[in-house]
Parts: structure tokens; sequence; C-alpha cells
């Protein structure tokens, strides 16, 4: 009965197959299990990939600025805006505000290498805000430098800047900063991957860099927990390592990992940075933030995003997992 069974599937993977099949060739039994498990198992790990990338849904749309808002402080005097006032001296007095963009300074371009990306000109500081909070995700998004530059990060050798907030726990201007509370991944020429702790705190594992004062702190995954935040005069900086940006004009690719209160900083498929305990401190108790907004930074550079992508998750993508 067994070899019935298998002759009879040989014979109909005779009628179906062409050029893999010989014709009039009989298949041994053992020889078509090992087909049909390689067919189920090709199926299986086809499924599995698709349902995996199904995971990923766009957190920008493509088309427009759907799902994001705006918020910008007073641009720099050189810039031109009627209706908005200036001092004595020529510097605008209050910030353009929520919703507001008469300089375009956010916008989408249709065709950028042969894809749709989101333009930040740089002209003015600001954020470009998700409408949504975020908790336990991976984000993954590609950028470019553009060629303009604005005060005051117009002068040679001054790096090109904007920036990746999450975990953002302030609403937009709030205390006068230009920055909401935050923890800030940087996207910095020479620096994409580094800490900033805007505002808040967070612990990383790092090296202080012998004989720099103020100090500056590496990221070490065998040195002592350190806790960085913006006070008491630290700017609350640690430096990403190793350093795997692209050269400037190439996309480099982002990714963030959110889960419970570790973060992860990746770039260009790179662990630069991991992180602990982001810490809200502007309350009467500091208080661990694991959700929030996301914001992409202007910041006196043009810049170039597409393919921002998002995913939820439950633990770290194992090619992230803890080094060895």
């Amino acid at each position: 009965m067994r070899t019935s069974v298998f002759n009879a599937a040989a014979r109909r993977c005779k009628r179906l197959c062409t050029g893999g099949c010989t014709r009039g060739v009989r298949i041994a039994p053992s020889s078509v299990m090992r087909r049909r498990f390689s067919i189920i198992l090709g199926l299986f790990l086809a499924g599995f990939t698709i349902h995996a990338e199904r995971g990923w849904r766009p957190l920008w749309n493509g088309r427009n600025l759907d799902g994001w808002t705006t918020w910008m402080r007073q641009p720099e005097p050189g810039s031109e805006l009627p209706g908005l006032t200036r001092d004595a001296d020529g510097k605008y007095v209050d910030p353009i505000g929520s919703g507001r963009d008469p300089l375009k300074v956010f916008t989408v371009v249709a065709d950028t290498d042969g894809r749709p990306a989101i333009r930040i000109s740089g002209e003015v500081f600001g954020e470009l805000r998700t409408k949504a909070s975020f908790k336990d995700y991976h984000l993954r998004l590609q950028f470019k430098w553009g060629a303009k530059r604005w005060p005051p990060r117009d002068q040679p050798g001054v790096p090109r800047d904007s920036g990746l907030l999450y975990h953002v726990h302030a609403e937009p201007g709030a205390e006068g900063r230009t920055w909401a509370r935050s923890i800030e991944l940087q996207i910095q020429e020479h620096d994409v991957g580094d800490l900033y702790a805007v505002g808040s705190a967070i612990a990383v594992r790092a090296k202080r860099r012998a004989g720099t004062q103020p100090a500056l702190y590496d990221y070490d995954p065998a040195g002592e927990w350190t806790f960085f935040s913006q006070s008491q005069g630290s700017p609350g900086r640690c430096i990403k390592q190793p350093d795997n940006e692209k050269p400037t004009g190439e996309w480099n690719t982002v990714e963030l990992i959110c889960l419970r209160d570790e973060s992860i900083h990746i770039v260009n498929g790179k662990v630069v940075m991991r992180l602990h305990s982001p810490t809200r401190i502007n309350g009467d108790t500091p208080t661990i933030v694991t959700s929030g907004p996301i914001i992409l930074q202007s910041e006196g550079a043009e810049i170039f995003y597409r393919d921002i992508e998002i995913r939820p998750i439950n633990a770290v993508p194992p090619e992230f997992g803890q080094e060895r």
C-alpha cells in the first residue's frame, strides 16, 4: 500500500514537472519524501518571512504629512517671515508655533533617488512629531544629507545636524524649550547614534575619555553604568561606538529598538549603543518613561528621510540581542 501511494505521487509529479523530472523514471519513495519535505519546508519558511515582514507598517505614508504635526521656534534673523514680530535688534520675538509652516521647512519630495522622501530644509529649528505615541517597538528609517545649510550651521567645519527624539514626554515649546524632554538618537555628521538625554536621564555602560574636561564618555559594553542627564552643566551626551556612518551624501539606515526600559541605537545594521532606564526628571519623583511620540528635528541643515517604518515587539530581535 505504501509503495502504491508513493508511485501515485511520482506519477503526479511527472505530469506536473517540466524539465526538473525525467519522463518515465520511477521515483523512489524516499526521494518523494525528501522532495515533499523540501517543498513544505520552503513554503513554511517563505510564509514565515512574509509574516515577519507584515509586522512592519509605514510610519509615514509616502504622500503627505498626515499623522504628523509641526512646531518651530523663532526663525534666525536672516529668514524673511512677514507678520512675525521682530525686536529692536531685528531678532524674531515669537515662535512660529504649532501647525504653521510658512517657510516650507517640512515638505514631501515625490522623487529622491527614485523614491518619495520627507525633506527637512533646516531653515528654522523645530520638530516634526508623530501624533501617536509608541511603546515596545522597532523603528527603522533611512536618511541622507542635503546640500543646504542655515545659520548657525552654515559655517565651514560645523557638522550638519538633525536628530531622532523618542520617549517624548512634553508638549511642543513647553517650558520655553526648543527640544521637548525626551531621549535623542543623534543624527549629526560623524555622530550618528550618539545619545543626548534631552531634559531627561538615562543609563549607559560607558568609559570616560582620558584627559577630557568637561568629561567625554564613550559607549563601552564592558564599561561602568553611568547616568547621563542635561543638568548641572552636563550636556547629557554619550558617544556611540563604533562609528558605522556612511559618507555624507549616501543613504544611511537608522534603527531604534525600545522595549520596556531598554533601548538600542543601530546604524547601518550595527548596534552602536544600548541604553537602560529612561527617566523623567521634571516631576516630583523621577519616573521611568517607556513610551511617547517620535520627533524628527529640523536643526540648521537640509536632510531627507524615507522608508520610515515601525513594528510592535515583545522581545529584542535576535540579530540585535545582547553582545557576547
